[in-house]
């Protein structure tokens, strides 16, 4: 009986075999030549039939099989642009910069959807794939026209040669110059909309910047490692809302601690436009991690460690004095400080400084307004650094309403707020509470509240008799023993 199960087993292994030859054989060519342009696809078909003969579940089944998925620009109706299909060479050995723009010209001239945003071309989802390579190239790449969009360049490394313009970014963003403007045809508002920059190493060899976004919409540049730049690793210029999240940006490759980097230089990212967002990136090595002169931008989960501010470097560099409109919050600025000139409608809060990091307000026009500084933790080095500092070396600050700088937990830095209480027991006729030590502002109370306390049997005349040079005295008709509570406050709200 053993022996018959045996032999049947066998069987049915054969004949399962068989079914699946069968199958196959089906879908080859009839002719016993296989034509030039079947090669690769006869090749593709065989190799999936040999793997799916070792999977559990292609037992007399066809094997699977995807044109979109062959490596050649000859495919019809693909949307998928390998650049190793244009001679690109993955090795980085050789000059691919030609391969590279031809893929990215024919992706541009693919089929279209329809419309993004007026004149923006919808190219339907259309990728340049890198295929995990490592290129090199000697001219930036551009995209040869504007006006198109829903387009991605992803999955591997590009690196500038030795003689890349020293000018110029790896991926560039902008208008060719060469592209023809003798026509009747409208230039739409924006350059591109919603172009996907993902998964990419971009070493810039210290000959220029990583990526240029210009004038541009709704771009993502998603999980980038952007490197040796000597101008900015990322500039965005004009435009709306750009998104960068999950990157890592520094001109020299560094963990911290490098020993040269008081000679850190260049801007990791540039914001010169409005809208954008930067989400969870570590800037670990350049002289400013982040330069914004654009208005309504947002940061949260930003590292900056790029170059100590003891060192000369600043973290993120709020240069729009007048109307910041910024948000910082969840970010950790390791020996970093922020600086805000003129700073209006500016909240930095649940965010993390490390090793006297501090948050400095200068002063261009003598304007602070609108500014929330609140719920943060700062650890210093005992070294009596202010975890608010007012930079007035240029002019005081005159124009001061609505600045809150309060609940912030504080070690080894001085702590500054501007909202303040004291209290104090004795006996006399007069009580004066002097907070200069920790108000920000000099000479600066708007608001004082206080209460007084005693066991004296009669009642108590009592009157707030002077606030000035933030000191607040309190006086009584007579000579009492008496618990005095005073509350001052700088910000002005009612």
């Amino acid at each position: 009986m053993a022996k018959r199960s045996l032999l049947w087993s066998l069987l049915q292994g054969m004949l399962s075999c068989f079914i699946v030859i069968s199958t196959y054989a089906k879908n080859l060519p009839h002719s016993r030549t296989i034509s030039s342009g079947n090669y690769h696809e006869a090749i593709h078909r065989l190799h999936a039939f040999k793997a799916s003969l070792t999977r559990y579940d292609s037992i007399a089944s066809t094997p699977s099989y995807s044109p979109s998925s062959l490596p050649s620009k000859g495919v019809k109706n693909s949307h998928v642009y390998h650049v190793t299909a244009y001679g690109a060479d993955p090795s980085g050995n050789s000059d691919s910069t030609e391969a590279l723009l031809a893929a990215i010209a024919d992706a541009v001239k693919g089929p279209s959807e329809g419309y993004l945003l007026e004149g923006i071309n919808d190219l339907g989802g259309v990728q340049i794939n890198l295929e995990g390579g490592n290129y090199m190239i000697s001219q930036p790449l551009k995209l040869p026209v504007v006006g198109v969009g829903n387009l991605m360049i992803h999955g591997g490394t590009i690196r500038a040669s030795n003689n890349f313009p020293e000018d110029s970014y790896i991926i560039d963003l902008s208008k060719s110059s060469n592209e023809n403007s003798g026509d009747n045809t409208p230039s739409p508002s924006y350059n591109f909309e919603y172009i996907t920059l993902k998964d990419l190493l971009l070493d810039s060899n210290f000959r220029g910047g990583g990526i240029s976004v210009i004038n541009s919409l709704r771009i993502s540049i998603d999980n980038c490692y952007i490197t040796h730049f000597t101008t900015n690793g990322i500039l965005v210029q004009s435009g709306h809302e750009t998104y960068i999240r999950n990157s890592f940006l520094g001109q020299h490759i560094t963990a911290g601690g490098d020993k040269n980097e008081r000679n850190f230089s260049g801007t990791a990212i540039n914001l010169q436009g409005n809208d954008n967002a930067v989400t969870d990136v570590v800037i670990f090595s350049a002289a400013i991690g982040i330069m914004v002169s654009g208005q309504a931008n947002t940061f949260s989960g930003v590292h900056c460690y790029n170059k100590a501010t003891g060192f000369g470097g600043t973290g993120i560099y709020l240069k729009l004095p007048g109307l910041t409109q910024t948000r910082i919050v969840n970010s950790y600025m390791d020996y970093t400080s922020i600086v805000a000139e003129d700073p209006v409608q500016l909240h930095i809060s649940s965010s993390f400084f490390l090793g006297d990091a501090n948050i400095v307000l200068k002063s261009m026009n003598g304007v602070v307004n609108g500014v929330s500084i609140v719920d943060n933790m700062f650890s210093g080095q005992n070294s009596g650094v202010e975890i608010v500092h007012l930079d007035q070396s240029n002019s005081p600050f005159h124009q001061i309403d609505q600045v809150f700088v309060d609940g912030n937990i504080v070690r080894g830095m001085k702590l500054k707020t501007t909202s303040a209480k004291m209290s104090m027991q004795g006996n006399g006729t007069s009580w004066s509470f002097d907070f200069n030590n920790i108000l920000l502002f000099p000479n600066l109370i708007k608001n004082v509240q206080y209460s007084l306390g005693s066991t004296c049997c009669t009642f108590l005349n009592h009157a707030l008799r002077n606030v000035s040079e933030n000191r607040v005295v309190i006086e009584t008709k007579e000579a009492v023993n008496a618990d005095v509570f005073v509350m001052v406050d700088q910000s002005g709200a009612n």
